[in-house]
């Protein structure tokens, strides 16, 4: 892993992130806003929960997928 390795967003984790959960909040960000968060393959589902429970998760990604996406 390298100092530009996108890391997974749980809290104390370093592992190299796979996924992208695409997420809102419809209190304070408009309907298309979306922000990220990164995810292992060890903490994705937990992030999901985390998010999906809120109403929040939009959708999860392959990181390969979501960063070609944002390059298009």
């Amino acid at each position: 892993m390298t100092d530009d390795t996108p890391i997974c967003s749980a809290k104390g984790c370093r592992a190299a992130a796979v996924w992208v959960l695409a997420w809102n909040n419809p209190k304070i960000h408009t309907p298309e806003r979306r922000k990220t968060w990164l995810a292992c393959e060890e903490h994705r589902e937990h992030l999901s929960q985390f998010l999906g429970v809120r109403g929040f998760l939009k959708d999860v990604v392959p990181f390969a997928e979501w960063s070609t996406a944002a390059d298009d």
